[in-house]
């Protein structure tokens, strides 16, 4: 029988849930979707290794407005809390795996819709117009990583990418060179033509 990893681009996986349940996802969707995978006719026959979850825990800082010095604990907000709950959840599932990236601050910047509002109508910018600007990083090192290791270990048959980030095909060439097949679930998103090239099924 074959052995499969899944391997999940968190914060793609719990922004396309997210849609689809209008609320923040839980432990449990995420592992009811893990299953759903698993369950396709195309992963018919195989055990599961382990399932790689990818994400950055919440920022925990308290920052200051730079135009009314409002003060904002950006690791007390609900957003923080259900994505602490999250990570926290699914560590203690079985056969769960929880890598994390952190999340860097990187000062202010203009948010989009007010971005818009000022190029259509002039104005100088204000308080409520300016974003945190918070950055990722070390997620793509550390799943590109991991998928390195999984085929040139040969730990698994089949690798299953759930993400729509194509900075990881380097990873997965490097794995189909290897010998283990490579299957990407994009949960229905747009992803680029160099993404489906490199791996050799397209859930």
């Amino acid at each position: 029988m074959q052995r499969v990893a899944l391997v999940l681009d968190g914060g793609f996986l719990t922004k396309k849930l997210q849609q689809r349940l209008r609320r923040y996802p839980l432990a449990s969707d995420v592992d009811q979707e893990c299953q759903r995978i698993l369950g396709l006719s195309a992963l018919a026959d195989t055990t599961l290794l382990r399932i790689y979850y990818y994400d950055a825990p919440p920022l925990q800082k308290v920052i200051s407005n730079p135009v009314d010095g409002f003060e904002k604990d950006l690791g007390r907000t609900q957003r923080a809390r259900e994505s602490r709950a999250l990570q926290e959840g699914l560590e203690l599932l079985p056969n769960f795996a929880v890598r994390r990236g952190e999340l860097l601050f990187q000062g202010w910047k203009l948010g989009d819709a007010a971005t818009r509002q000022i190029q259509t109508t002039p104005r100088p910018p204000g308080a409520k117009d300016f974003v945190p600007d918070i950055k990722q990083k070390g997620v793509d090192l550390r799943m590109g990583l991991d998928i390195a290791w999984l085929a040139l270990k040969r730990l698994v048959d089949i690798i299953v990418v759930v993400t729509g980030d194509a900075d990881l095909v380097p990873s997965l060439k490097l794995a189909r060179k290897e010998g283990v097949r490579v299957y990407l679930e994009h949960l229905g998103h747009s992803v680029s033509r160099d993404l489906k090239v490199h791996v050799d099924l397209v859930l």
